[in-house]
């Protein structure tokens, strides 16, 4: 059995995932719900906050261990860090293999399986990745290109995503101009279909021009993103659509 040493260090979570892919190939990119090593890198790569060429290089680093049609960096030999992960994780098995890199990404497979109505159809492998490409992987995405981005230069980023404020982040700047809010979402192809949270509607018709919706699009092959000021001004036509939930609880008398 395997000891997971917490918190596993950022590297290794990029080397892991590469170790992953290499190992597994094609049956480890299904079974996180990806399409082709483009988009698991271009995924995995942004939603762990590094650049996607450096899951893609540890994948290389370890194929020539590993029976796939890839060569890999067979040139030389297999660096040494690499090795003792290979050797600190090998006996993993694949489902244990696969909840580990979702915990990287915050996703608890048990957690996920207990929910699970019976009867519900097994779709959570495209589902963890499409969330990571709405979610996750979007919002990790604007977070490195900001800096460099003229609507935002000279701001302050703070990640709201968990603050449930109607938007993914608050950027501020030492004058005494007022925030500005940015939602990101993120799309798998160039185009899409995408949504706003009564939440996110109520903060972009409060903000108007204050409020910013990234798009972040193209994931499958190579990410780029449109920005939208006052995206219910007109530039973007939205539709409104209700849905009735229905909550069941059972109650005792005590």
């Amino acid at each position: 059995m395997v000891s997971i040493k917490q918190p596993v260090p950022a590297r290794e979570k990029l080397l892991l995932a590469g170790l992953y892919l290499s190992k597994y190939d094609t049956l480890g990119l299904k079974k996180l719900g990806f399409e082709s090593f483009v988009e698991a890198f271009n995924v995995l790569g942004y939603a762990m906050g590094a650049r996607p060429a450096s899951i893609k290089n540890y994948r290389d680093e370890f194929d020539p261990l590993f029976p796939n049609q890839r060569k890999g960096w067979h040139k030389r030999p297999i660096r040494e860090y690499c090795l003792k992960v290979l050797e600190e994780y090998k006996s993993l098995d694949f489902e244990s293999f696969t909840g580990l890199i979702k915990s990287f990404l915050g996703y608890d497979e048990n957690l996920w399986s207990t929910f699970k109505s019976n009867e519900e159809p097994d779709e959570s492998e495209s589902q963890f990745a499409n969330r990571l490409i709405t979610g996750l992987a979007a919002e990790r995405y604007f977070e490195s290109v900001q800096p460099n981005l003229p609507e935002f230069m000279g701001y302050a980023l703070e990640n709201t995503t968990h603050l449930g404020c109607g938007y993914d982040f608050r950027l501020s700047s030492n004058s005494q101009e007022p925030f500005l809010a940015v939602e990101v979402k993120g799309l798998k192809g160039r185009k899409g279909n995408l949504s706003l949270t009564p939440k996110e509607y109520k903060a972009a018709t409060v903000l108007a021009d204050r409020f910013f919706l990234v798009v972040v699009k193209n994931f499958q092959e190579s990410p780029f993103h449109n920005i939208f000021r006052n995206p219910l001004s007109g530039v973007l036509q939205f539709s409104k659509s209700e849905h009735v939930i229905v909550q069941v609880a059972w109650s005792a008398n005590v």
